[in-house]
């Protein structure tokens, strides 16, 4: 793993007599996508809230870029990028324009607005004012204004909820392109299957607790107490076998024979696992 960007340690946050986290714990590491998932209420807006100095914590510590959040100031707004249900456009600028402003707020050469915009599909929409774009249009904005000065640290509350399935997967694709680029980016989310195919680790939070934490092909495999396989044969039959020494000798006869087409492992999803650690579905 590349240089730890954030470090949580034991962080709680009270609103009078609720209780938002619970002694949370994690890390983060530059060029890796962390997923914090959970369901609506279980406290992930609340952890972005404090990880970027918007909101105060109860106890406990955390430091993004070695920077404690309750001393940080404008100077770590210049190394972050935060996108949330909160965050707004100029809705009578163009998008061109939307982005010269946030250029100039950031000391960024505006030359860079031309390559985001070609780059998350917005180019040939650039004149066009902002309350007038689509849902999607507005959201792959909103992710260029965040990333137009290249942040080290990219805080994403639940960027694609709501989003057709073209726009969410450009929108995935430079996620991708930025953590290979070395951006660490913290993703929440109650889309447990865009966390499987972007996290390389991801927390489980449920009720203000982080109740698992792995690589998501850890926890499927960790929770896949039952191992079957499910085969189609070329005759289309599909048969559901255990894992037993008979079935491993039944599989290798199909395919000594030629008669398998597909085989396949039927360990969980992490939605299902979500559900067998926490007992509540994922709404």
């Amino acid at each position: 793993m590349g240089k730890r960007v954030i470090q949580v340690e034991r962080l709680s946050k009270k609103f009078k007599d609720q209780v938002a986290l619970k002694e949370i714990s994690f890390s983060v590491h530059e060029g890796e996508i962390f997923g914090f998932l959970g369901p609506s209420g279980s406290g992930k807006t609340t952890t972005i809230k404090i990880l970027t100095g918007q909101l105060a914590q109860s106890s406990g510590h955390a430091f993004v870029l070695d920077q404690a959040v309750e001393q940080i100031n404008e100077s770590i707004y210049e190394q972050i990028g935060i996108v949330t249900d909160n965050s707004g456009l100029y809705d009578r600028l163009t998008v061109y324009h939307n982005l010269t402003a946030f250029a100039r707020l950031s000391n960024v050469e505006t030359s860079r607005i031309e390559v985001l915009l070609k780059r998350v599909g917005l180019f040939e929409h650039r004149n066009k004012i902002a309350k007038n774009l689509s849902k999607g249009m507005k959201q792959r904005l909103i992710l260029s204004r965040a990333m137009l000065h290249q942040p080290k640290v990219l805080f994403l509350d639940e960027p694609t909820s709501g989003l057709d399935p073209v726009t969410m997967e450009a929108i995935h694709a430079l996620l991708v392109e930025l953590k290979e680029n070395g951006t660490a980016i913290f993703l929440t989310t109650h889309n447990m299957e865009e966390a499987t195919k972007l996290c390389d680790r991801v927390a489980l939070l449920n009720d203000g607790l982080i109740v698992e934490h792995d690589s998501p092909k850890a926890l499927t495999l960790k929770y896949n107490q039952d191992k079957r396989y499910r085969i189609l044969l070329k005759n289309e039959k599909e048969v559901l076998l255990p894992h037993t020494y008979d079935s491993i000798q039944k599989i290798n006869e199909w395919l000594t024979a030629d008669e398998l087409l597909t085989i396949h492992s039927c360990e969980p999803n992490l939605e299902k696992v979500f559900l067998e650690v926490t007992g509540r579905e994922l709404i």
